[in-house]
C-alpha cells in the first residue's frame, strides 16, 4: 500500500498551514539546512512560550 494514514483521515488541506503562513514555508524550505534548523528553532520558541502561558491561565 502507498497511502498514509494522514490521507485517511484528515482532508487534503486539514493538515497543512494557513494561507498566510503557507508562502513563508516555502520560502522556508529553500534556505540552506543551517538556516532552516534556525527558523525551526524559533518556532519551537514561540510555540512553547504559547503553550506553557496556555497552561498558566488554565490554574
Amino acid at each position: 500500500m502507498s497511502i498514509t494514514i494522514d490521507s485517511l483521515v484528515f482532508d487534503e488541506d486539514e493538515r497543512g498551514p494557513d494561507e498566510q503562513l503557507r508562502l513563508q514555508f516555502e520560502a522556508i524550505s529553500q534556505l540552506p539546512t543551517e538556516e532552516k534548523e534556525i527558523v525551526k528553532e524559533l518556532l519551537d520558541g514561540m510555540i512553547i512560550k504559547y503553550q506553557s502561558r496556555r497552561w498558566d491561565t488554565k490554574r
